[in-house]
Order: structure tokens, then sequence, then C-alpha cells
């Protein structure tokens, strides 16, 4: 079973109320970089979004919801794939997206070759600190419906354990009120990376920002990536 294939299983997660309202991001964010695969430019738009809209993606006005729905196999970062149009390098800013608490919000992309049916989302310096700190200047306000009526925010609670396994990696949710996470790497042909391990305290915006946030990917020299032919490291 993938994590993809629990999370949506009725028996597994149960969607609870966290007592919030949802939010959307009070103004657009605009911020233009140097993509980490293609080595192409691209521009992202983060604009405010209805209540219920959810978050997701507008390449040429082609939408593709940030839902592993969409995910797709892909190497070294992760892709989202609708109706022949290709999102690539999402993480970090997913990951700064739903760390800050930005519940709706139309990501608009753009890239300079209108014939190419795919774009990549800046690199900027690998981690997700960029769009942390572009969130917070901008700051967020309560989302409101087409009513102009407010929605509450709801989330998944794991009812039982469940995990995945590839290869030599795993992944393993447990129920728990709060958010912990314990993460392993291990890469002994680096010794720069070598065998390390984070716990997190219960996770909140101000431990995202401060002690993940700012955490870079990275890529080996043998690895395929235009503008990282070296490893890359960060806190």
């Amino acid at each position: 079973m993938t994590l993809a294939t629990a999370f949506k299983s009725s028996k597994l997660i149960s969607w609870k109320s966290t007592g919030r309202l949802q939010q959307t991001v009070a103004g657009c964010i605009e911020r233009t970089g140097n993509t980490l695969h293609s080595g192409e430019v691209s521009t992202v738009k983060l604009w405010p979004e209805l209540a219920g809209k959810g978050r997701y993606f507008d390449f040429r006005s082609n939408l593709i919801p940030a839902s592993v729905d969409f995910a797709e196999e892909s190497p070294l970062c992760t892709t989202l794939h609708k109706d022949g149009f290709r999102i690539r390098t999402v993480e970090h800013l997913l990951s700064a997206l739903e760390a800050a608490g930005v519940d709706n919000c139309r990501i608009e992309l753009q890239n300079s070759d209108p014939k190419v049916c795919e774009v990549e989302v800046p690199i900027f310096d690998g981690s997700a600190s960029e769009w942390v700190k572009a969130i917070e200047q901008v700051g967020l306000k309560v989302a409101t419906d087409q009513c102009g009526n407010s929605c509450e925010k709801m989330a998944p609670y794991v009812n039982e354990p469940v995990h995945a396994w590839r290869k030599d990696s795993f992944v393993a949710a447990y129920p728990s009120q709060k958010v912990h996470i314990t993460y392993g790497i291990d890469f002994p042909q680096v010794h720069a990376i070598g065998c390390q391990w984070f716990s997190s305290a219960p996770l909140d915006n101000y431990f995202y920002s401060k002690q993940i946030a700012s955490s870079r990917t990275f890529c080996i020299y043998e690895q395929p990536c235009r503008w990282s032919k070296c490893v890359i490291l960060g806190s």
C-alpha cells in the first residue's frame, strides 16, 4: 500500500476540525529565478483565492490541483501532471504554503518558451526559505467564499499506523494529536552528509521556519542536474 492510497481510505483517516478558519495570502507574491533541472528561468505568482478552492497551479490557463492525485514518478523532484501539462519541482513551494497555513492559493507559472508544455518552479537556494520569507512579507488573511462567508479548516488524522517501503527508503505515519517528525538520511558515498537524524518538537509555523525551511536539497556530481553539479549543504 502506498501512502497516497492509505490517505484516501476512510478507514485509516478521519477529517476533524482544527478550530481555525481557512486562510489565503493577503496579496500577490511574485518571484523569478533559475530552475534546477531544466536550467531555464521561470516566474511564479501566488494569488489570493476563495475559501474552499484549495491550492492549485495555473499554467497557461491549465489548472492542476496541488494534489497527490496528479503526482507522477519523476527523478529528483516532485512533478504534477494533468492533460499533457507538467509542473516540476513543486516540493519546496508547497511545503512552505502548508507550513505557513495558506489553505487556498492560485499559483500562476510562466516560462520563456510557449511551445513547451511543462514548467518548473525556481530552485532559489535549494530550500523553502525564499517562499517562507515572501509569505511572511505579504501576510495572510481569512479566506471567504463567493458569498463572503468564512470556512472552517479541516485536517486529516491517522486512525492507525500506516507505512510504505521502496528499496532502502520508507515512510510511516502514526496516530497523534500533534505533528512530530523524525527523519533519517544515510549517504555513505558523500562523507559530508553521511548518516544524520532529525527530530522535531510539535510542528508549527515557527518551528518550520526556523528549523526546516532552510534545509537545502542536494545532489552528487554524477546526478544529472544542470544547475547542481556538486553537493550543496545547508542547515
